[in-house]
């Protein structure tokens, strides 16, 4: 058994891209792409007087709030351009604490930078795997035309 392996078993449904298929691709979603280097990237959430950002490396990511800064992070960290965020934002907060609980497991269990590397890695490819869906979630506005004729 690898590392990977023993890693994904031992966090099972907390394995971060079980949480991304099951909590985040499940819903209406819009996708989010970020222009940061596919490897770990060090992220921090900054509180300026403009409102609250991300800063990935030397870029900064201006968030509407907490909850998505936190939420962004994430998939800053795993270096994950192209992934899906759900269009409610009521749901953020709770699969961005999720998701971090996940990451902060992972990395608990993970003993050497190579391993690291390895784990954070597959992620990366899963999540991608997974996708990141449409820029914009699509709506049924066509109505029925039975909803359209006047009552007789």
């Amino acid at each position: 058994m690898t590392i990977l392996d023993d890693i994904k078993a031992r966090l099972a449904e907390d394995w971060l891209p079980s949480i991304y298929a099951k909590r985040v691709r499940t819903q209406r979603t819009r996708s989010i792409s970020l222009e940061i280097a596919e490897r770990e990237n060090p992220s921090e959430i900054l509180y300026t007087l403009l409102g609250i950002e991300l800063k990935v490396g030397k870029r900064r990511i201006s968030c509407p709030d907490l909850a998505t800064a936190r939420y962004l992070r994430v998939f800053a960290r795993l270096g994950c351009r192209d992934f899906a965020i759900p269009y409610n934002i009521t749901k953020i907060s709770v699969i961005a604490d999720e998701l971090e609980t996940a990451w902060q497991r992972m990395a608990l269990l993970i003993e050497d930078k190579r391993s690291r590397s390895t784990v954070i890695k597959s992620i990366r490819l899963e999540m991608a795997r997974i996708g990141a869906g449409d820029a914009m979630p699509e709506f049924n506005t066509v109505a029925s035309t039975r909803d359209l004729t006047p009552n007789e």
